[in-house]
């Protein structure tokens, strides 16, 4: 299956596409990144989940190949967009992986898919990000460039060096702001259900999360719940690539 990639017009300007396409696809993951996350960051998961699996990573607006597209800085909204972008897609079983404000996201799509348009997700698996009713946003949006440049130091996983030079600051900041802005007005919600299994994910060093916070995921499902702690930070998934990726293709294998 190897690395192969292709990005197409229309929907799928929301997906970058992995792995097996079209008919080959007997599955698909679809993977909603952290914000100010972009594709390009898991790009290594393309031929992480064998054969008859396609990955889909989700492009958001503001940056990279979609820098001229509008920024989307509400949850609902993004949601919107998402799950709109995604039912040509599933054809075949889909199962949701979100880390962080992708979490959020991934939960929200899933509700969508299932009372907007009958399709109940094979699973969602939810990363570094406590679940909707736990909720305590943070208004970091509006705070000034420092403050949002400091939180993503904090966290890691992002490369704030770009943020040093002026130019790509200010190509780079809108995007980042909107993606704190769906983040800070965002919850709490009640637990609504996800008719699937829910897979929980966090590193056991996350200075923000914690293995009870994500426990609580626990709540939003009627069906199986699983909880599996990392050694790491809030991007334990950067240094645990190949053991978090085992355990996905593990949950996405069994379920056919």
């Amino acid at each position: 299956m190897g690395d192969s990639v292709r990005t197409t017009v229309g929907s799928d300007r929301w997906f970058r596409r992995y792995g097996v396409f079209g008919e080959a696809a007997r599955r698909r993951l679809v993977v909603l990144p952290h914000a100010g996350g972009s594709a390009s960051f898991y790009h290594a998961w393309g031929g992480a989940f064998g054969e008859g699996t396609e990955v889909l990573v989700t492009r958001y607006p503001g940056r990279h190949d979609r820098l001229a597209d509008p920024c989307v800085d509400s949850m609902d909204a993004l949601a919107d967009h998402v799950t709109a972008a995604l039912l040509p897609s599933a054809d075949v079983p889909v199962t949701l992986f979100g880390h962080s404000m992708g979490a959020s996201l991934a939960y929200e799509v899933a509700l969508r898919l299932q009372r907007e348009h009958g399709v109940r997700p094979a699973a969602l698996h939810v990363s570094s990000r406590k679940a909707p009713h736990r909720l305590t946003p943070r208004r970091l949006h509006e705070q000034g460039d420092e403050a949002l440049v400091a939180e993503l130091q904090r966290l890691g996983g992002t490369d704030t060096r770009l943020l040093d030079d002026p130019d790509l600051r200010e190509l780079v900041l809108p995007a980042i702001r909107a993606d704190f802005t769906v983040v800070g007005t965002y919850g709490p919600r009640d637990p609504a259900p996800v008719d699937c299994p829910v897979h929980a994910y966090v590193g056991d060093g996350d200075p923000s999360m914690s293995a009870h916070d994500m426990a609580s995921w626990a709540d939003v499902t009627p069906r199986e719940f699983q909880l599996r702690v990392f050694p790491g930070g809030h991007f334990y998934l950067v240094d645990q690539h190949e053991a978090l990726t085992r355990a996905i293709k593990e949950q996405l294998t069994a379920a056919g």
